[in-house]
């Protein structure tokens, strides 16, 4: 085959000039058929409901703590489990998956990220009504309400009496969270087919100028999926747990409050659906493009410049897979993989990078909460609609900077690391931007009066509220008069209440009243909240993030070009494997737990379960929590990126080495020169036209 025929409608030297018309057919072969839009919108809307399911799952964080009474290393634990899930087969699936009936194994996976999503809600419909510490309680008798004075013997005893069902040392729900556990790894195990076999397909069978950009969109997909995610999060934990279930009116709590638990359940029924349906569409799709009638696919032998770089194994589209020679080709294919040194640098900066991306994104929230004063439900509402566009953005300018200029190998890695640097730098204001702990009385400020009785009860005890005998266990913080928040109404020493539900207020606050002779003695239900000042520092919190985000995903498919690129053609599948392979285990799995640790570290009061036990933290040293966050982030991308700087280092070296070569082959007879060189990147088609003669090659 030569390269003088050109088919007609082509007004343009294009890599669709090498391929024939189908004799039985007449239909030019494309690389772009329809089926390629049909798998293409298909896959981004896989991309799109597992990362609404998997940014939804971020969003909870905050409200499993509370419902199972967990801490954050628990919780930490309970998140990475989809990672677990994922390692367990994302090797071998991307393997072994790129032989087979690739599409067929996405829709399978598909179907068990929607089952194991689904199985996260059943734990909320086999536990009992959420059941929240309080102090001021109160007890509905026919018509009539009870309420007891905070500060007073009868009330410790109403509140200390065992709970009817509780026996010794039970925690209620203890173990109600494996259920959640197993279905995220679950979720994991069936997302394992969707990205290295999904981009792999796209990769094989698009035009070699259009496939980074068809990834690019993929990925901008992809993010879109957080910013549904984060918004359903943030309607969920704004609905009350047990709604439909409990009068509201008669809940005391708001969701600013530290006991506040949202409808975690619902978000995972909703994505999970959106899941199952998605997986239906990929049974229905072929094996391979283009579709069965046409002459050629891309790839095929004696086709150049239709992005030959697709994994072929065997010499014919047909052929059976042998799964024994298959497997016998593995060893060395990864062992061909992880000596490329590119790759193996590569590998190692994005471990690092990531685990300070993981911690980001697992505990943002979080810590907004904990440092700005905001509720969950604002939290994850506002990271949705400001980072996730910011990052929609990059990723797709990042696509289409790939497209229009035909990056190399060396610029686009060069691009990166720019965008790395630029991103870094607009998270340098954030150590600058901090609010003050809460002003809790005995905990992080002390108490006011003539006696204050310190290393007594943990600072709790003053002479305004010996008297109370309030039990050290509950948390049901008040703020009075003075803008200070005590523990509870009773450690405030308040003596009445008026009003129920959230409209309840206390009085005879002699706590209160002693606080640097201040004449209020009354008291209401919640924390104290933050100055304008702190609401200011959270607003540009976010703008510098969303900054940041832009700048550093701008160059995102870039980077991720290099993974392609830097292996042969038909390792391109398995790179991709064991590059998530190694992301899950050495910063996808260990992020959440060990600064989960770290977090929990910083707790300066723990709550407690209802039948007993050390519940969820209730409040934290909000600047230690600080340090800890930012400068573990800020240490992990400084080494990652000095880490990257050797890719680059290591990718311009192989492109002098390979100048050098191109210098040294150019000779006058230089056809049979250019055959060898166009073909050395290329093996799995070499051993198919190998015994050809050379004169049939481009």
């Amino acid at each position: 085959m030569t390269l003088e025929a050109r088919p007609e409608g082509f007004s343009e030297p294009s890599p669709l000039d090498n391929i024939s018309r189908d004799p039985k057919t007449s239909r030019v072969t494309t690389c772009c058929s329809p089926t390629l839009k049909m798998f293409m919108g298909v896959l981004a809307f896989s991309f799109f409901t597992k990362s609404l399911s998997g940014s939804y799952m971020k969003s909870t964080i905050t409200q499993l703590e509370r419902r199972f009474e967990i801490s954050s290393s628990v919780v930490g634990t309970i998140d990475c489990s989809f990672e677990m899930g994922n390692l367990l087969v994302i090797t071998f699936v991307s393997y072994f998956g790129a032989k087979y009936h690739r599409p067929r194994i996405i829709g399978t996976g598909m179907l068990l990220m929607g089952t194991g999503t689904l199985l996260m809600a059943l734990p909320h419909f086999l536990m009992g009504r959420y059941n929240y510490e309080t102090v001021a309680s109160y007890s509905k008798d026919s018509d009539n309400f009870t309420v007891t004075s905070p500060c007073s013997y009868s009330s410790q005893t109403v509140i200390q009496q065992h709970v009817p069902g509780c026996q010794e040392g039970d925690e209620e729900g203890s173990l109600m969270w494996i259920i959640i556990m197993v279905g995220n790894i679950i979720r994991g195990v069936g997302e394992a087919t969707v990205v290295p076999l999904g981009v792999s397909f796209v990769d094989d069978y698009a035009r070699p100028e259009n496939s980074a950009f068809y990834i690019g969109c993929l990925h901008t997909i992809a993010v879109i999926g957080p910013l549904f995610g984060f918004s359903l999060g943030s309607l969920c934990a704004n609905i009350y747990v047990d709604f439909g279930f409990v009068n509201l009116e008669d809940v005391p709590i708001t969701p600013q409050d530290s006991r506040w638990v949202g409808a975690w359940w619902l978000g995972f029924i909703v994505a999970g659906t959106l899941s199952l349906l998605s997986a239906v569409p990929f049974w229905f799709l072929p094996k391979s493009l283009p579709e069965a009638g046409q002459a050629a696919g891309p790839g095929a032998p004696g086709v150049p410049g239709v992005h030959s770089e697709r994994p072929l194994h065997t010499c014919t589209e047909n052929s059976p897979v042998n799964l024994a020679e298959v497997a016998k080709d593995f060893g060395p294919s990864l062992k061909r993989l992880l000596f490329n040194k590119i790759y193996v640098f590569y590998l190692i900066s994005h471990v690092v990078i990531i685990n300070a991306f993981v911690i980001i994104l697992t505990y943002t929230p979080k810590y907004i909460e904990q440092q700005f004063g905001q509720s969950a439900s604002r939290a994850n509402f506002l990271i949705g609609v400001t980072t996730i566009p910011a990052t929609c953005l990059g990723i797709f300018l990042s696509g289409l900077i790939m497209k229009r200029f035909r990056l190399d190998m060396l610029t686009a890695a060069r691009l990166g690391f720019l965008t790395f640097i630029l991103g870094f730098t607009c998270t340098v204001p954030f150590f600058f931007l901090s609010c003050p702990n809460t002003d809790m009385a005995g905990i992080t400020v002390p108490y006011q009066g003539p006696v204050h009785m310190r290393g007594m009860e943990g600072g709790l005890l003053s002479s305004c509220n010996t008297g109370c005998e309030c039990p050290l266990s509950q948390w049901d913080p008040v703020c009075g008069q003075n803008g200070v928040t005590y523990v509870s109404a009773c450690y405030a020493g308040c003596n009445s209440t008026h009003g129920l539900g959230r409209n309840m207020t206390f009085h005879g606050c002699r706590c209160v009243q002693s606080w640097g002779g201040t004449e209020g003695s009354s008291a209401v239900l919640g924390q104290c909240p933050r100055n304008d000042s702190c609401s200011t520092m959270f607003y540009v919190y976010l703008g510098l993030q969303a900054l940041s985000f832009f700048c550093f995903f701008l160059g995102s498919v870039c980077v991720f070009i290099i993974s392609l690129r830097c292996v042969q053609p038909e390792l391109k599948s398995l790179s991709t494997g064991v590059f998530l392979l190694v992301i899950r285990v050495l910063a996808g799995i260990p992020a959440p737990i060990y600064f989960g640790a770290l977090i929990d570290s910083t707790c300066l009061k723990w709550g407690s379960r209802r039948c007993g036990g050390t519940g969820a933290c209730r409040l934290y040293d909000t600047q230690t929590f600080r340090f800890l966050f930012l400068g573990l982030i800020a240490c992990l991308r400084v080494c990652g990126y000095a880490v990257f700087w050797f890719v680059i280092v290591s990718i311009k070296a192989k492109v002098q080495r390979e100048q050098m070569t191109e210098v040294e082959l150019v000779k006058p007879a230089g056809g049979a020169v250019e055959s060898r060189a166009l073909l050395k990147d290329q093996p799995a088609v070499e051993q198919c036209v190998a015994a050809k003669p050379e004169k049939e090659l481009v």
